[in-house]
């Protein structure tokens, strides 16, 4: 649904975008991820063809951005991280207005903006835009973003200025726009919000993507080279050795340790505590969480 092909975008001899390959299927809630200066904007911006590419080429539904740019818009729906009103105009006039552009009827402009705003929590509120907070003008630029019912949306830093309950309407809206087959595009710092909408991320470091992949996928890869396991024993336990440990830490009591190693060495553990006939009470290898694979993954990037 979503298609990069070798994308590239050169400001003053510097690559914002560098040789960018992806593809996005239908129906995916894809996390674009990276640093301040990654090129998560810039990529965003040739998707909804508001800049063109220097070389290469993005699609969306087969659709080429640069070529048909107007066939392409009528597909999407975009919400910028700075989200733009009239502000002398209600939510629910600022929707009509963006729904007229898609040739609407009234009758259909009308069922729609009233569907849009009792989504977002917004109807019933007949002030202006200009007194808006800017957590309820986040919420209205999603209502914009869905207006013409797009088969992809692109949301730039979508809960920035969201309060708790709008986050948690955030999640809801865009799990029941993936289980009618949308195909969602989030560029986003939150990892916390990421970890709990996205079905798979990628991440750009320095204008190049550096992984991409659901998150068992990347947790694999990000644990190739560093591995932390827990042990409980019922019974202290002797400090293990082992070439393959990085560090280790025992509770005061040697009933419990935390092991970081260069690999997964949890059979290697459990047959030193049989053989010294130590009981374990729990031996598991932790699998790192979304922040722990970014970090991981920011660091080989911007190394």
């Amino acid at each position: 649904m979503i298609r990069c092909d070798h994308l590239t975008k050169i400001y003053n001899s510097i690559a914002a975008v560098d040789d960018l390959c992806l593809e996005i299927p239908a129906g995916e809630v894809f996390g674009l991820l990276g640093p301040n200066g990654a090129g998560k904007s810039t990529t965003i911006l040739m998707l909804v063809g508001l800049i063109q590419p220097t070389s290469g080429a993005c699609s969306i539904d087969g659709t080429e951005v640069a070529a048909h740019p107007i066939e392409v818009k009528k597909k999407i729906g975009y919400m910028p991280e700075d989200v733009g009103f009239y502000p002398d105009r209600t939510a629910e006039e600022n929707l009509d207005y963006a729904a007229r552009f898609y040739g609407l009827s009234e009758a259909e402009r009308k069922r729609r903006v009233d569907d849009l705003l009792a989504l977002v929590g917004l109807d019933g509120v007949g002030t202006k835009v200009g007194g808006y907070s800017k957590g309820m003008r986040q919420r209205l630029g999603l209502a914009r973003a869905l207006v013409n019912e797009p088969a992809v949306v692109i949301l730039d830093e979508p809960t920035a200025n969201l309060d708790p309950r709008g986050v948690l309407d955030y999640r809801r809206i865009v799990r029941s726009l993936a289980d009618r087959g949308t195909t969602v595009l989030v560029s986003s710092h939150i990892l916390s919000e990421v970890s709990k909408v996205c079905t798979s991320v990628g991440i750009l470091a320095r204008g190049k993507l550096i992984a991409s992949g659901d998150r068992e996928m990347l947790s694999r890869a990000a644990m190739q080279d560093r591995v932390t396991i827990d042990v409980e024993t019922v019974t202290p336990m002797p400090r293990l050795t082992n070439p393959e440990i990085l560090s280790a830490e025992y509770s005061q009591d040697t009933c419990s340790a935390r092991i970081v190693a260069k690999h997964d060495i949890s059979g290697f553990i459990a047959e030193t505590l049989y053989a010294e006939g130590i009981l374990p009470r729990r031996l598991a290898v932790e699998m790192p969480d979304m922040e722990d694979i970014l970090l991981s993954y920011y660091a080989e990037g911007t190394a």
